[in-house]
């Protein structure tokens, strides 16, 4: 047990890898945690949406369209590499990236090669935020996916919400779509090859549990206006603020027997959002998902990700398709 947590497995089918994430008990500091950091008071409307969001829901007035393109047909090699990055001295946030690399895909899916060059192009970004007592490699099944389509996948590991943290302190959170931004900067003025190999233009946020929180914060009370799309699993309101700022697509996946953070506050959320915007709702799924649903979800959010940051029509027209895949979900799509 990880501090209170939970292990659970989220297991893909034969050949398509698992990822094993952790969530914490979201209604405090851990009895084991030393002191807690310093965070806003602001951040108690956190826990209260855990199991109810009162933002209001909105109709969609304004449809996000990416300019037309095509996502790579190819599956790439997988390259990883971890870079120290930091949010001034006392918030160090090393960051795994996941990234197409140079060379032959191996056969029955990626297996990352650690410092491999990357493939030749720019390809879009994508910054994912891991759940509480997790790490980005918890969920290097689907990220690894991810970066095999085509994108660029940064992991930042937060310095007081991360496994094994001298400080633990899960309202933290609120400092962390500030930092999800800086690593965008940092990763943005890489003078190396991987730098080259991101595309400023394309960028999403995405993330599980209080990741998918931090998430939700990024487009609403700390915008990053860079932000094209969001990825949001298992995840609320932050600080119970309207979504604001450029329009994007947004896409919600939730357990529909999710204990940890209710799927009627998910579901709110996804109706508070005023852009285009889906919603992957797993039927047994609970906080993290496991087994048949795992490739309904990285097939959603792949598809979802090739259409809002590629501009590829053909991958949003196989979007219910790849919700439909196992039968376990189902798709409300407003995008």
């Amino acid at each position: 047990m990880r501090r209170r947590t939970l292990l659970l497995g989220l297991a893909a089918t034969a050949g398509a890898g698992s990822l094993a994430a952790c969530t914490a008990s979201e209604t405090g500091v851990p009895a084991s945690a030393s002191a807690p950091v310093s965070a806003s008071p602001s951040a108690v409307p956190i826990l209260g949406s855990l199991s109810d969001s009162t933002l209001a829901p909105v109709s969609v007035s304004s449809a996000y369209r990416p300019a037309p393109g095509r996502a790579p047909a190819n599956a790439f090699a997988v390259g990883r590499q971890v870079l120290q990055f930091a949010r001034g001295a006392d918030r160090p946030l090393p960051t795994t990236v996941w990234y197409p690399a140079g060379g032959t895909p191996p056969a029955g899916g990626p297996a990352p090669v650690d410092n491999a060059s990357p493939a030749r192009g720019r390809f879009p970004l994508v910054v994912f935020s891991h759940g509480l007592t997790s790490q980005p490699g918890d969920y290097a099944a689907m990220l690894s996916r991810w970066a095999q389509a085509g994108f660029v996948v940064a992991g930042p590991t937060y310095p007081h919400t991360s496994y094994g943290v001298a400080n633990y302190y899960a309202l933290d959170i609120v400092n962390q779509p500030a930092d999800a931004s800086a690593v965008l900067d940092a990763l943005l003025a890489l003078d190396t090859p991987l730098g080259a190999a991101v595309d400023p233009g394309r960028i999403a946020a995405a993330g599980h549990s209080g990741g998918g929180i931090t998430t939700v914060g990024m487009f609403s009370a700390q915008r990053d206006e860079r932000l094209k799309a969001g990825v949001v699993l298992a995840g609320t309101d932050f600080q119970a603020t309207p979504f604001t700022g450029p329009t994007a697509a947004m896409l919600f996946i939730h357990g529909r027997r999710d204990e940890t953070v209710q799927y009627r506050a998910g579901h709110a959320v996804y109706a508070a959002v005023p852009w285009s915007r889906a919603m992957l709702s797993i039927t047994d799924g609970g906080h993290v998902t496991s087994g048949d649903d795992f490739e309904a979800t990285t097939a959603t959010a792949t598809e979802f990700l090739r259409w809002s940051l590629y501009g590829d029509a053909a991958a949003k027209a196989r979007i219910p398709g790849a919700a439909a895949v196992n039968d376990v979900a189902t798709l409300e799509n407003e995008l």
